[in-house]
């Protein structure tokens, strides 16, 4: 079985056809998604995208996976809120709000669609592609980035009752998992889901730069400083990574901090799903031991002893092209 995934995000489109044991079939075909030009110019590129990439395979695929941010509602083939797409008329993005997704791409391609919200898509991918080896009982997945996004993905044995799996975790209304926005610290900062104190609001991609920031602002000397060539505002997450790795501490307490808290999230995500792997993906994971040090000796402190033990806490093994091998996972695994 051969299918097309593809990850829609804000700014690109990325798709490739994929085969049955995460392959590339074809080269990665890439477009701009024109996020902010209304949903018919969207899922056109998202069409022509698809095209290019069934043009290089030359023949069709058997189905085709979309790994869409937001409320995805694969039943009904629609999208019932987006933040990232829509159309900006007087400096408001005015995003997507029910949207049939799958009717114009089936239309026009002649090719069944599957789609999940891209965090429960990248959960799916990293379980049959990546650290899941496609036999855990279940994995619990983070990906840290700009935002946060969550998946939790059941064998069949970790849940009672006639199932058989893998099993995704969607919720009663399917836009369940929101992992990123569960509360680690009531009444503490906030986050773009309006709430306090979630796992988001410490953990993603500006709150790690606002914290080395204000390490340097209050006159710690740093080698991020260098590695920015004296631009504060140049600081990234990879920033310092690459300080910690000469040893400087200033950066060292930034992921220890940050672990702290991405520990605490973990390990009540523990007690929670009593996963026997837990990844964490995005582009934050690539700070590697100097993020997941201090996160498992904080889910340690948190979660129930049993339950820890039981669990591989990890970074994740498909980070680079999780939407696309996360996508054609969602395809291969449709009825």
């Amino acid at each position: 079985m051969q299918v097309v995934g593809v990850d829609l995000g804000g700014t690109n489109i990325r798709a490739a056809v994929v085969a049955a044991d995460g392959s590339y079939l074809t080269e990665m075909a890439c477009a701009n998604s024109r996020a902010e030009e209304g949903a018919e110019r969207t899922l056109s590129a998202v069409a022509s995208a698809v095209k290019e990439c069934l043009a290089g395979f030359g023949r069709d695929a058997d189905r085709i996976g979309l790994a869409i941010p937001g409320h995805t509602n694969d039943r009904d083939g629609i999208v019932h809120w987006s933040p990232n797409f829509g159309v900006r008329m007087d400096g408001v993005l005015h995003y997507w709000k029910d949207v049939d997704v799958r009717g114009p791409l089936e239309s026009e391609l002649g090719i069944k669609v599957s789609m999940a919200n891209d965090a429960n898509a990248a959960a799916v991918g990293e379980y049959r592609f990546g650290s899941g080896r496609n036999d855990a009982r279940c994995l619990v997945m983070l990906t840290l980035g700009t935002g946060i996004g969550g998946g939790v993905v059941l064998g069949a044995e970790s849940v009672g009752g006639n199932a058989t799996g893998p099993l995704v975790l969607l919720g009663g209304n399917l836009g369940g998992a929101e992992l990123g926005h569960t509360v680690i610290a009531r009444g503490g900062l906030d986050s773009s889901s309006g709430a306090y104190g979630t796992v988001e609001a410490y953990c993603q991609r500006d709150s790690i730069i606002r914290r080395a920031q204000h390490k340097l602002v209050r006159g710690r000397q740093s080698a991020m400083l260098d590695i920015a060539k004296g631009d504060i505002g140049a600081i990234t997450p990879e920033t310092v990574t690459k300080a910690a790795g000469q040893g400087d501490e200033v950066a060292r307490d930034v992921w220890r901090e940050v672990g702290g808290y991405l520990g605490t999230a973990v390990g009540s995500l523990i007690n929670v799903f009593a996963p026997d792997v837990f990844a964490v993906g995005g582009q934050v994971a690539l700070a590697g031991e100097w993020l997941m040090a201090p996160t498992v000796e904080e889910a340690r402190s948190v979660a129930i002893p049993s339950l820890f033990k039981d669990c591989h806490i990890t970074v994740a093994e498909k980070i680079a092209d999780a939407g696309v091998l996360g996508a054609a996972a969602v395809a291969l695994g449709a009825k």
